[in-house]
This record gives structure tokens, sequence and C-alpha cells, in this order.
């Protein structure tokens, strides 16, 4: 199999690549919000030749390349929104939009995106098959990628396969991760309210007092993990706010709480669903009070394919080489790629982008995140290199 040097070719494209992700970064734009970014993706892939539908699940954007010879159709996925933050950052590329920045590598993905569309559009006519490219809104928690399938970007053509990447902080830059099996953990929101009787501070009596009644909840809810779920499996159960009470003097009437569970496994979820229900029965019961809760699913766990995989992996020891292509554990992150790998085999990628040297290993999700951006061109070669492939190795016979 004799593949284009893509990795030549996408060295090449560095200071493009670098002044699209600086403008992209310079512009963030939240989930569903999309609009300049949707725009600077459908006029570019517009001008490569790309066949493009904008307004796919809101405001993403698909573009479909088709090859010099009949073969499967495979697509590739870039996110696109950014994330609540105020950046602190003294880069000239610093976000220009209060309170929002790419902080999650998300601008890096579209320029790794739109420089692969620019490198498979020169090598169409030796391709076999077509290149479905579907830039996505609202991973951050929107169901962006739910939101696309509905809207039929998977449609016409269905790929046979489809594969992302994700700019990772925490691994050194260039190295790629791509392996079957689980990778990345379902997400769900959790909210809590409690509910008691309020009253007077001096006379607790004459109280269901709802901040007692929820220490007690919270105390409950530890177990879960340590004593209901196997240890050999994995589960994550976390509240991370809780507001209740208005005065020193006046015990609450309610209190919220909010959280989340990530799993790998459905059974798991289900077992700490269940003694979640049974513990909050059982507490408030026991002390008066009675409760709400409200499950919403984020994304469900992103499980590579194996044959998926497979193709990733050589094609990463082609662009990076055996020593640079690693192994991860599974993160408890989540990300809804999973939800186009409820429809067909795929493989998410790392891409490692973090230099502790140049002080580029901020975590994601961080004021601080920036990443090396040496990992652009790379990225592009991993994601040509997997996609054609993929279509030399299934083409037609």
């Amino acid at each position: 199999m004799i593949l284009p040097d893509y990795r030549s070719e996408a060295d090449a494209l560095r200071g493009q690549l670098v002044a699209w992700r600086r403008d992209l970064h310079q512009h963030p734009e939240l989930s569903f919000q999309e609009i300049r970014t949707a725009g600077v993706v459908a006029r570019t892939l517009g001008e490569l030749g790309y066949e493009v539908r904008t307004g796919v699940g809101r405001t993403g954007v698909v573009g479909l390349l088709q090859g010099g010879r009949p073969g499967p159709t495979v697509m590739l996925r870039a996110d696109m929104d950014a994330l609540p933050i105020q950046e602190i950052s003294d880069a000239p590329y610093v976000s220009q939009t209060p309170g929002a920045m790419h902080a999650c590598g998300h601008d890096g993905h579209i320029a790794i995106g739109l420089g692969t569309a620019t490198l498979l559009a020169r090598h169409a006519a030796e391709l076999p098959g077509r290149v479905l490219f579907v830039f996505q809104p609202a991973e951050e928690g929107g169901s962006g990628a739910a939101a696309m399938i509905a809207d039929g970007a998977l449609a016409d053509p269905k790929p046979a396969a489809a594969f992302a990447l994700h700019l990772w902080n925490m691994i050194p830059m260039g190295r790629v991760v791509a392996q079957a099996g689980p990778l990345m953990a379902a997400a769900d929101i959790l909210r809590i309210v409690v509910r008691g009787k309020g009253g007077h501070g001096a006379h607790p009596h004459e109280t269901v007092d709802a901040i007692a009644v929820t220490g007690q909840v919270l105390s409950a809810l530890q177990t879960i993990v340590s004593r209901n779920v196997d240890p050999q499996e994995t589960a994550v159960l976390t509240i991370g706010t809780l507001h209740g009470g208005t005065a020193f003097n006046v015990i609450a009437e309610t209190v919220e709480l909010q959280g989340t569970i990530r799993t790998f496994s459905p059974a798991v979820r289900e077992t700490v669903l269940t003694r979640l229900r049974v513990l909050l029965d059982g507490v408030t019961a026991g002390m008066g009070a009675q409760y709400e809760l409200a499950v919403k699913s984020v994304a469900p766990a992103v499980v590579n394919d194996a044959a998926a995989a497979e193709t990733a992996r050589a094609a990463a020891v082609q662009v990076v080489g055996p020593t640079a292509v690693t192994w991860h554990a599974p993160l408890m992150v989540s990300e809804d790629f999973s939800e186009f790998q409820k429809v067909v085999p795929a493989c998410f990628m790392l891409l490692g982008s973090g230099n502790v040297e140049l002080g580029l290993n901020a975590p994601h999700h961080n004021p601080r995140f920036d990443f090396d951006e040496r990992a652009l061109p790379i990225g592009v070669a991993l994601l040509a290199t997997t996609a054609t492939r993929f279509l030399l190795e299934n083409m037609a016979r």
C-alpha cells in the first residue's frame, strides 16, 4: 500500500494551520453559537471544492469530498465550540471575547480538520470513495453530535467508519494514542433537591432541616462507589455544587445539589443510579424530608472499534514512528464522539500537545490552557493517513 507523504505536505502547511488556529482562538464561540466559526469552515471547504451543507445540527457544517474511484465513505470529525471561561494569557492571540475561550483545543481541532481537508482535496483523484468531514457544534455538554445525527449528517452517504482526534496536554507533544476498547467514560449530570420544612433557627424542633438531611445524604452517597461497585470496575460519583439557606437564623427548607456520574459499563451505571435512589429514599424518609432527582445523560462511553483502531494505529506508526505510539489508561472525562460510534464503527485518538519546557502543560478547561502548535501538522498527517488507509483497505475489489 503506497500512501502520499502527508507528513511532509502537512509540515509545509504549518503556517496556515497556525494562522487558522490563532484566528479561531481569538474569536471563541460557545455551544450552538458557532456562527463565525462555521462560516470560516464552510467558506474554506467550498474553496477546496467540497460539497458543503451548513446549519446541520443547528450550527454544524458537513463537507463531502468525492474521490476519483469507487469505494466506501470515511468520516472525519472536528468539534468547534469554546468554553465559558475567562482566559488568562499574555499570548498575542488571546481571546477577544469576554468570558469565553478555547480551553480544550477545539480551535486546534478545527485547524487540523481544515488542513486535512486541504491535503485530501489535493489527492482526491487517487482516493477510492468519499471523505465526509463533520465539523460539530456543542461538544461541551450541548449534545451537538446527537443534533447533527438527527439532522441527517450521516445519512447520505452513510460512512463505513469514522475517525477523530483530541489534542491532549497530559501527553507529550507528538505522541499518539490509538487503541481498541474503552477510552473515555459515559457521563451523566445529577440534580438533587432535598425538601424539608423551614423555620426559625431557634426552634429546630418545629422544622425539618434540609441542610442536616443533606449532610447525611452526602455521607451516604460516598459509599456507593466504595461499597456497591465491583472494585475491578470503574465509577465516579462527584457532587460539585451545593446551595441552600438564606440567613444565619433561618433553617433551610430546600437544598439543591448538582454532580456527575462517570462510568464505562451500562451495568455499573445502573448500579450507581439504583443505589443513589435507594439511599435518597432511606435518608430523606428517615429524617422526615423529601427529594427530587433528575438525571441527564451527557454522552455514552467512547469505546473504539477494534478494526478501526488498527487502521488508526497503523497510520500513527507511519506518521510518528512506532516508539511514539503509546497506550493510555481509559479516561473518566467524556466525549460525545461516542454518539457517532453508536452509528458507525469508529476510533477516537489522542494526540499529545503538551510541552512542559515551554510552559504549555496547563490542564484542559483551565483559564491558562494552551498547547504546542507543532502538534497541528502531525494531526493533519495523522487524520489524512488514517482516512486514506481506510479507503484503500476497503475499496471495491
